[in-house]
């Protein structure tokens, strides 16, 4: 999209999410088998035609520098399309990125060389589909210098941890609060706020001219000051009019047919995954016949780096029931169900794994019991184990149990049975 530069904020530490996060950046988390959390904001960018994209990363960003490389080199300079990562350079002092605001002031010059109108900030670390060019559209239309996507979202789950915006009949906003103890519910659906998804569309002059006062975040301190300045703030309804168009197979007179459908069911899907608990809910989410957020449209594919693995397979009674499962992984008489399981894992005879999300290159060996756990990479579950069926038996082992009950084994881990 001409005129449009990206950033894309993907420097978070993630202290939510840890143990996931002990070795890695809260973008580069594996998501949903194969993919990592960052590419659902990359592949929306493709699939709405932008793409010049600056990532700025910060914290443990090895992993996430690799990944972007080997999955995404769409750089070409004669066609002007790229994915640049842009770790912090201290450009402007000492300092490291201290929050959404300061990582792009301490990129300016990346902005100002360019011939832009537009600049588009995005999160990294979010699940969701959108078409990013309606949004652009949208600010245009109304000539905002500064447009926020927002989405309605229950009253308890924004306190606390989002943003909340009130706004008039013409989607202007007059008031914002960044994460209040209790938010302004919305008057016509006094059980849900109107919450900042962390996605805004600048007019570059005034992106420019907000960066100024050496404010470090968008959220606490910009965007009020934008209000207070009476400067055109208008919010984007995500759910209202967030449009994606994709096949889907319906039955007619018997036969199936492939049909194009307007508005995809989660073309208003949107999940911030920044606790252990809510990037489970995310992760079963993706499950099931008609899940609720689809890995499988056609044309808004979520992209991501391809091992060559061979296909999964199944032997010796192995099973997998209301499950993904990824390429290269061999259920060997083990039972999957509810669950996500990634890459080059092994499920042997007689283990069961329920309602569980299984990172790659994990081994499970024989009559290993797993229930509402994550696992992360290369661990090895040693016969007979069981977590996840007693919370008092996990957490005296180390596990990590998140307050909705989820155990997390860490990356590497070499879990034994339980002898008290």
């Amino acid at each position: 999209m001409e005129g449009v530069l990206t950033m894309i904020m993907a420097g978070g530490f993630g202290e939510r999410l840890y143990p996931l996060t002990k070795d890695r950046s809260k973008a580069a988390v594996p998501f949903g088998g194969k993919f990592r959390i960052i590419d659902f904001t990359l592949s929306n960018c493709v699939n709405s035609g932008i793409r010049n994209i600056f990532v700025l990363t910060q914290y443990r960003s090895e992993s996430l520098h690799r990944h972007i490389q080997e999955a995404w080199g769409i750089s070409s300079a004669r066609l002007g399309d790229y994915i640049y990562c842009v770790p912090p350079q201290q450009k402007l002092g000492a300092d490291w990125y201290r929050g959404t605001a300061d990582a792009v002031r301490q990129n300016l010059d990346l902005i100002r060389k360019r011939a832009v109108d537009t600049v588009l900030i995005l999160s990294g670390d979010h699940i969701y589909k959108m078409n990013y060019r309606q949004m652009v559209d949208f600010h245009h239309a109304k000539n905002s210098h500064i447009t926020v996507s927002a989405i309605r979202v229950p009253k308890e789950e924004a306190a606390g941890q989002l943003g909340v915006i009130e706004i008039d009949n013409d989607y202007r906003m007059v008031g914002f609060e960044e994460k209040p103890a209790n938010p302004k519910t919305l008057p016509d659906d006094p059980g849900f706020a109107l919450a900042s998804m962390g996605i805004y569309a600048f007019e570059v002059n005034t992106l420019i001219k907000s960066l100024d006062d050496h404010d470090d975040d968008f959220g606490k301190q910009i965007i009020p000051k934008m209000l207070n300045a009476d400067k055109n703030v208008f919010v984007y309804d995500f759910q209202m009019q967030n449009k994606i168009s994709d096949y889907a197979t319906e039955v007619i007179g018997g036969k199936r047919h492939r049909v194009l459908v307007e508005r995809t069911r989660d073309s208003s899907y949107w999940r911030d995954v920044g606790t252990i608990d809510s990037y489970y809910e995310a992760s079963m989410d993706l499950i099931g016949v008609d899940p609720i957020f689809s890995l499988y449209g056609e044309r808004w594919p979520i992209r991501t780096f391809t091992q060559w693995l061979a296909p999964s397979k199944f032997v010796l009674g192995g099973m997998a029931f209301e499950s993904l499962i990824s390429s290269g992984s061999i259920i060997s008489g083990g039972t999957v169900r509810n669950s996500i399981i990634s890459p080059g894992v092994i499920v042997e005879r007689g283990a069961l794994v329920v309602s569980s999300v299984v990172f790659d290159d994990v081994i499970i060996e024989p009559d290993v019991r797993i229930n509402r756990a994550i696992i992360d990479k290369q661990c090895v579950i040693e016969a007979g184990a069981s977590i996840g069926y007693s919370q008092e038996q996990d957490k005296k082992r180390g596990f990590h149990v998140s307050p909705g009950g989820i155990v997390v084994i860490p990356k590497g881990a070499t879990v034994s049975a339980y002898s008290p």
